[in-house]
């Protein structure tokens, strides 16, 4: 749904004259406050744009708890109020403009951080790693949203962050009971290499990871709580006897241990090969499900409003005639990825004046997984997956399609996008890991194995064969993991990123169609069985195969979790049915037949996998997360014979060094073609390819 610039210039004329009125009257941004300015880039000019500049601040929250946009917030009801019976919370915020808000294109990109993390300012769109304090012409990288000239925009929601290192970390109320009693229940935590150095360490943060502020144990003394050990996922618990452990910090053992509410001590020490549960009675649950509404009611305020109630002026507004801002998209990956399927499956894209917030958003690297934070002792940062954590939350649970639909599995019937009047258009790219790791499958087929879908307001890509973590373009292929037994495949995301936010915006902005979805599906044949695709997979020497994918049941987190959140009673839930899952079929080659096949699988220098395995004595036959397999082609045939490798040479394929400069060149012409890829980029390839010593 557009608005014309006519209602902006309407809207900001009422806004001026009544600001105060109408932030009573919407109860959203009370004030936002620029602590500190900064040069950009030192100072470089972005094309037609020009400089930029970093504003750093914070901003000031209320809602209504009455509000029935706000009434889905788990707990919102119990968080104090101030004499206006509103909610008060606040966060921090990060923004980078055009000096010259004339000369940029009048639209917002809000990057949603990830555990605090700058990461959307630079990991997709900038060729350039992405710096969590970005400042210098070097963090700007190639500078490719400012040329555009986008206002980048990104706000703390995430409450448990630890503020170091530059992230971001709100402030939100702790929920109490009705007498003002603290609430306390049982949470419970896992502990394995994922917190666990490899030498192994006698003591943690009770999270895991001193980035996150843990939940305060209620009751230090031991027998009240339970820690567990096992050396597999799904492995025998044995006991941790109560007077072998204490909540507290060691670093040297039994003998230093200093008691504390948000740490354990184990007195014998966590080892790297084994996997650790607690749980325990924890108090003091923030409302986190205020995160969602931080990002909703900052981005309506920098759309909509010239000045907060204090008088503050929007930095991002132009002048008294109108607030200079055309549109506003969202993106998210990752964690945050689930955090954008929350948002909108919770309707946080609809702000309490029933204006929609985000245009378009840009969810990549999600899956089917949500993120699912609206929780009481809600821990964002947690994720299930095959390798560990496999029955926590944030997991996939339905629904798990953008489309409405009825899950045969649990009878919900539901969909992230029912709100035609709000909903925006959305773009999700997955890689193949996904597939391996959240589930993606589900976002095309129902838990039974019939197809779904998608809306007409949404396109789903994958990034054939790429892992699921692609942010640096500096890296090289392969790499190395010490967890993984294969070789790893850190191929950047970025150009195929950069494509399509420029679909995504044409398609917001003048209502030019984008290139249809390039997703495997089961009634194209693209979707195959685990069976299926280890039997067809090409015999790669030295690969070691896997035998696994992470599953997905019905878990049972108690009466009073629902899939809009609530309270899990059942901290170690039990399984119900078991979903149907698949994964991308393969070539000869091992490659996806599907998706958009990238300039790393179009003209392949090996085979890529979005999967690898666990190396040997780190609990090895299980996937390894969310990293991928590199395998190289042999450079002769003789080479490839002489190993016992079933796919073609590079000299099979290319003959020489200029026959390989030739594919790039046609493939970066065919994939400029289909949307995929902008001239910058293709000639970026084909740069690559030319200085490259393929076939040399």
């Amino acid at each position: 749904m557009r608005q014309t610039s006519a209602r902006f210039i309407g809207f900001a004329l009422v806004t001026a004259v009544c600001a105060a009125c109408a932030g009573r009257a919407e109860a959203r941004v009370v004030r936002l406050v620029i602590e500190e300015k900064r040069v950009f880039a030192e100072g470089k000019a972005f094309g037609t744009v020009g400089p930029y500049e970093r504003l750093d601040g914070r901003v000031y929250f209320e809602v209504d708890p009455t509000d029935p946009l706000n009434a889905v917030i788990v707990n919102l009801d119990r968080a104090p109020k101030n004499a206006k019976k509103m909610v008060e919370f606040s966060s921090p915020f990060f923004m980078l403009k055009p000096v010259d808000m004339s000369k940029g294109n009048g639209k917002i990109l809000y990057g949603v951080n990830n555990r605090g993390n700058k990461l959307e300012s630079g990991l997709r769109w900038n060729y350039r790693a992405a710096s969590n304090n970005p400042l210098s012409a070097a963090d700007a990288g190639d500078g490719f949203l400012m040329r555009l000239g986008y206002a980048v925009v990104d706000a703390g929601w995430q409450g448990d962050v630890n503020p170091a290192n530059h992230r971001l970390s709100p402030s939100f109320p702790v929920a109490v009971n009705a007498d003002g009693s603290p609430i306390v229940a049982s949470v419970r935590v896992e502990l394995s290499d994922r917190d666990i150095p490899p030498s192994g360490t006698f003591s943690l943060p009770l999270k895991g990871s001193p980035n996150f502020k843990p939940y305060a144990a209620a009751d230090l003394s031991t027998p009240q709580a339970t820690l567990s050990v096992r050396s597999a996922v799904n492995g025998t618990k044995t006991a941790v006897a109560s007077d072998q452990w204490a909540f507290g910090r060691c670093k040297e053992g039994r003998a230093s241990l200093t008691p504390s509410p948000t740490d354990i001590c184990l007195f014998d020490g966590f080892k790297v090969d084994r996997i650790y549960e607690l749980t325990y009675k924890a108090k003091d649950p923030l409302v986190m499900g205020l995160g969602y509404a931080v990002t909703r009611d900052l981005a309506s305020f920098l759309r909509n409003q010239l000045k907060d109630d204090a008088g503050n002026a929007n930095p991002l507004a132009l002048g008294a005639a109108n607030v200079g801002i055309r549109r506003v998209y969202g993106a998210g990956s990752s964690s945050t990825g689930m955090y954008m399927r929350d948002f909108l499956y919770l309707g946080f894209n609809e702000d309490e004046a029933h204006r929609k917030v985000f245009d378009a958003v840009n969810i990549h690297i999600p899956g089917t997984h949500r993120l699912l934070a609206n929780v009481q002792f809600a821990d964002p940062n947690t994720y299930s997956r095959q390798d560990d954590r496999f029955d926590f939350i944030s997991t996939s649970y339905p629904p798990l399609t953008f489309a409405v639909t009825t899950d045969p599995i649990s009878g919900i019937k539901d969909g992230i996008l029912k709100r035609p009047k709000t909903d925006p258009l959305v773009f999700q790219t997955d890689t193949e890991n996904e597939f391996w790791t959240f589930k993606a499958s589900l976002n095309v087929h129902d838990g039974k194995g019939k197809p779904v879908a998608l809306p007409h307001n949404v396109r789903m890509f994958l990034l054939s064969n790429f892992q699921h973590s692609g942010g640096d373009p500096g890296l090289e292929v392969p790499g190395r993991s010490a967890q993984c037994a294969n070789p790893t495949n850190p191929n950047y995301h970025g150009p195929t990123q950069r494509a399509l936010l420029m679909a995504l915006d044409a398609w917001a902005d003048r209502g030019v169609e984008p290139p249809k979805s390039r997703y495997p599906r089961i009634e194209d044949g693209a979707l195959v069985s685990l069976g299926e695709y280890v039997k067809s997979f090409p015999t790669i020497p030295g690969l070691a195969m896997t035998k696994v994918v992470t599953e997905l049941y019905l878990h049972d987190f108690g009466p009073k979790f629902r899939p809009t959140g609530g309270v899990v009673t059942d901290r170690t839930p039990s399984r119900g049915q078991q979903y149907q899952l698949f994964v991308p079929k393969s070539d000869k080659d091992g490659l996806n037949v599907a998706g958009i096949r990238q300039m790393e699988v179009r003209v392949p220098l090996g085979t890529n996998m979005g999967w690898n395995v666990r190396a040997q004595g780190r609990r090895e036959g299980n996937l390894c997360g969310l990293i991928g397999s590199f395998f190289p082609f042999a450079k002769t045939r003789a080479e490839r014979v002489a190993a016992g490798d079933p796919r073609e040479s590079l000299e099979e394929r290319y003959k020489d060094h200029e026959g390989y400069v030739n594919a790039v060149k046609k493939a970066a012409a065919d994939l400029q073609a289909e949307g995929f890829l902008i001239a910058e980029d293709a000639e970026r390839f084909v740069r690559a390819a030319e200085a490259s010593h393929v076939l040399h």
